[in-house]
């Protein structure tokens, strides 16, 4: 019964996440927020809402390891995992991309991190921190979106600025907008509860750490929504979709969920952490480079490698 809860609690979490976005989106929109800092706030922080609900609900329910293995396994399994089982089915065409910017981002946003943990403890100066580093990256990437769209298409395009933004819909009524949003506030909360309960229960039941749980069962759960993104971007043969999503995604994880979640309360760093865990998720962005600088394309060949070690992960986490 604790698996059916864990799965009925993502669920829930995944739907609620994805009708709260909706929700922000179009009510943003209508109050006259424009799409480009809907799309780089709103919908940023919206996709992350069933990361930060596990987190808070987990140091709540005092398992902050489920919490801190949430956030290091969903950052392994987005590397080594969404990229690598997608890359099975088709090759992508990385070396089309351009995000190194957002990938040397990403990397200092994992060393920070890590530097971070060192202390510890993640309290609300180490929370703090990690606000400010998010709040530079985003202000970043609103300059250069707003360059590139003048350049590209000068004023012109924001008549069609809504259209470009995910879950919008400019013909959408009011009463479906607050039907979005009510179903978001209700469900995060009902999924996290029910999904940390869930998982504290099978780890007692399995006698493995709070830790094991967060980086297996949790954080491939969480990771779910970006592999099915991944998957259909890898069909439509849109790589740059594929790997910003990752990228994207491991930033936000590190600089937002836990920078948030060390204001509420203090996240203490189990030695597991330190001692591998950290590693493999710094090593697993450190794999990146070669599709990023060198061109390179994910092969099959690399989808093969890139799954094959994330199961040897899993298989030494739970050893």
């Amino acid at each position: 019964m604790d698996l059916f809860y864990a799965t009925l609690g993502l669920v829930i979490l995944l739907l609620a996440g994805d009708s709260l976005v909706r929700g922000a989106v179009n009510m943003s929109l209508r109050l006259g927020v424009p799409a480009l800092i809907v799309s780089l706030t709103i919908v940023a922080f919206g996709t992350s809402a069933p990361e930060l609900l596990i987190a808070i609900r987990a140091l709540a329910d005092n398992a902050p390891g489920i919490a801190m293995g949430n956030v290091v396994g969903s950052n392994t399994a987005n590397v080594l995992l969404v990229l690598g089982i997608p890359a099975l089915l088709a090759t992508l065409n990385s070396s089309e991309c351009e995000t190194r910017k957002t990938y040397v981002f990403m990397l200092t946003g994992s060393v920070l991190f890590i530097g971070l943990a060192f202390r510890g403890v993640f309290d609300w100066v180490a929370g703090m921190l990690l606000l400010l580093a998010l709040a530079f990256v985003l202000g970043d990437s609103f300059l250069h979106a707003r360059r590139h769209r003048r350049e590209m298409a000068g004023l012109a395009l924001e008549a069609d600025e809504e259209e470009e933004v995910e879950g919008a819909d400019p013909d959408m009524p009011w009463w479906k907008i607050l039907v979005y949003l009510a179903l978001g506030l209700v469900g995060l909360p009902l999924g996290a509860d029910l999904l940390v309960d869930a998982s504290i229960n099978i780890a007692r039941m399995f006698d493995v750490t709070e830790v094991v749980i967060g980086l297996t069962l949790v954080a491939v759960g969480t990771s779910l929504p970006e592999l099915a993104t991944t998957v259909m971007a890898a069909v439509r043969q849109q790589a740059d979709v594929a790997l910003g999503n990752v990228i994207g995604s491991n930033m936000f994880n590190l600089l937002a969920i836990i920078g948030i979640t060390a204001l509420v309360g203090d996240i203490p760093v189990d030695q597991e952490f330190l001692d591998f865990d950290l590693w493999v998720m710094l090593g697993a962005s450190v794999l990146l480079i070669p599709f990023v600088f060198l061109r390179q394309n994910i092969t099959r060949a690399w989808g093969a490698l890139l799954t094959a070690l994330y199961v040897g992960y899993v298989v030494m986490v739970l050893a």
